[in-house]
């Protein structure tokens, strides 16, 4: 058995699909890895993983997003086609066995800068954190001295 893991960002938001009565979560994920040519010139290389997610556990899809860093598993599969214009190509497809989201790029922020990722998404963030927020000491209703612990 051969296993591909793959950790990057959606391209697009991802389409939920049945196929002869069975449901497929369908998006691809794309990794750029920087490096230097043989002249010293900063060159991007960016591979494009078309994923299937065959499941009946559909409640991820509404959290696949463009953009949503995720980690997927599964097994590799090479395509291969003729394009129109006659020439071959070939894509890196990928059956997932198991998907985790990772994170989401900030509001604002382009892909091109640095520390663009951060953990879980913009709205759920903000409002935990409204919602959550310290009530002023003069609110609190509570004894102060009755320790849960």
């Amino acid at each position: 058995m051969i296993k591909l893991q793959v950790i990057g960002n959606l391209g697009k938001d991802c389409v939920v699909n049945n196929v002869n009565g069975k449901n497929v979560i369908n998006f691809s994920v794309a990794h750029t890895e920087k490096f230097k040519d043989s002249q010293g010139q900063q060159k991007d290389k960016t591979i494009w993983v078309e994923c299937a997610y065959w499941t009946d556990r559909t409640g991820i899809a509404p959290y696949l997003k463009k953009g949503i860093q995720v980690y997927a598993e599964g097994t590799p599969d090479i395509r291969t086609y003729t394009t129109n214009d006659g020439r071959q190509g070939s894509s890196l497809s990928l059956r997932i066995s198991s998907v985790q989201l990772l994170g989401g790029r900030g509001e604002g922020q382009s892909q091109d800068q640095p520390g663009g990722y951060q953990s879980g998404s913009n709205n759920y963030n903000q409002n935990y954190s409204q919602q959550n927020s310290p009530v002023p000491a003069n609110e609190i209703t509570e004894p102060l001295d009755d320790l849960p612990f």
